[in-house]
């Protein structure tokens, strides 16, 4: 039987007296020093607790005085891929696709602030009412975002994304069922062929793991330019250059925006350029980049169909230069584009490639082809597929 969740209060306050006494002492505080500096203040102030709410009660302390506290057996748990804190009594985590509540929970609003110091202190970012949002990445490449009153209304709103220690590949994808083998080598030769592509989807749908495992594909020879807002792809290739948007600093100054990189990365040599997810204006400059030597690229999109991505990337593409004319848009798009992969995430927790659809131009800029589609619970390739295949033996002709 599972130890019940520690009383935050209580955590906090062993935690004071067992480092308090450490210092005092001029001993070193490691975990272990801790949990026994614990051990005594238990004793000394008569805490009755069995043996498994003492163990889970010590493990709580050393946690908070050396960790991010009621977090930090969470992120020891490989299961978990995302962690939300709602409000300091109500936290959720994310284990195998699905949302539950978590053994999980703060003495107050001011605890969870003191633990979103802890994390963002190291990484030189901050957050408070002048600045109430803000985004950051762990050492081990997880993800967080932390949104604070006035703006989270009932309390500070956390949100950490974390990722595997081992990258998913391809065939994991197939193994997991998110893609069946004869679709993914339709991609693994579209990519090899040198085509753009994009990866759509929803929020958690797991557009960032298939774009990683797709670039699996590129021949190992060629030099890769990966652009994100926080660093998340780690793709499996031996010549990879990874850039990373910066925020603007406490003064306001010193930023640079995933557009800037991806003007710079045309500078840097790229056979192919990686932008981890398009939200703006930047997508004038990698749409341009596709189609003026950089074709084989790959990005992902927010959107809720093919046909929808390709409007939102439109849009998009009009915030980079308000003067250009929709349709010169529109066809840039489709001259840009050749392949988009779209996915989600089902209601019982799966993430599955719902359809692959090739861009060909036409009237008012591009229309889909479906080469791929999710039918009676099974992803299978439609007849134009072959078709696709043949194509990719010859050079690539901008979408015409």
């Amino acid at each position: 039987m599972t130890a019940p969740l520690p009383d935050p209060a209580l955590v906090e306050r062993v935690r004071a007296a067992a480092v308090g006494a450490l210092r005092m002492a001029g001993d070193a505080v490691d975990r272990d020093a801790v949990a026994e500096a614990a051990g005594r203040v238990l004793a000394r102030d008569r805490h009755i607790l069995g043996g498994a709410a003492r163990e889970r009660l010590l493990e709580a302390v050393a946690d908070a005085a050396l960790g991010l506290g009621p977090l930090e057996r969470l992120m020891r748990d490989p299961a978990v891929t995302e962690i939300m804190v709602c409000r300091h009594d109500r936290v959720f985590v994310e284990r195998d696709g699905r949302v539950e509540p978590a053994e999980a929970g703060f003495a107050d609003a001011a605890h969870v602030l003191h633990v979103v110091d802890r994390i963002l202190a190291p990484l030189g970012r901050r957050v408070d009412e002048s600045s109430p949002m803000v985004d950051a990445r762990l050492p081990d490449g997880s993800r967080v975002n932390v949104v604070i009153p006035p703006l989270a209304v009932d309390g500070p709103a956390v949100t950490i994304r974390r990722f595997g220690a081992r990258p998913l590949t391809a065939r994991d994808l197939v193994d997991r069922g998110t893609l069946t083998s004869e679709v993914l080598g339709l991609l693994e030769c579209t990519v090899a062929a040198r085509r753009n592509i994009l990866v759509t989807g929803g929020t958690g749908s797991g557009k960032t793991t298939t774009l990683a495992a797709l670039a699996g594909a590129i021949p190992a020879g060629e030099r890769v330019v990966t652009i994100e807002d926080a660093a998340e792809l780690r793709l499996p290739l031996p010549h990879v250059v990874r850039l990373e948007s910066r925020p603007a600093s406490l003064e306001g100054r010193g930023a640079v925006p995933i557009r800037a990189l991806v003007r710079n990365a045309l500078r840097m040599r790229p056979d192919r350029i990686v932008v981890g997810e398009v939200r703006g204006g930047e997508a004038l400059d990698m749409l341009s980049a596709m189609t003026t030597g950089h074709e084989g690229s790959l990005s992902t999109l927010h959107a809720s169909s093919p046909g929808d991505a390709l409007r939102r990337l439109q849009l998009l593409a009009l915030m980079g230069d308000l003067e250009l004319p929709w349709q010169a848009v529109a066809e840039q798009v489709a001259a840009a584009i050749d392949l988009v992969v779209h996915q989600a995430r089902l209601p019982d927790g799966r993430r599955r490639v719902l359809e692959v659809c090739a861009l060909r131009r036409g009237a008012g800029g591009g229309e889909t082809l479906p080469l791929a589609r999710l039918h009676d619970d099974r992803l299978a390739l439609t007849g134009a597929a072959e078709a696709w295949r043949r194509d990719l033996a010859r050079p690539r002709d901008g979408g015409a």
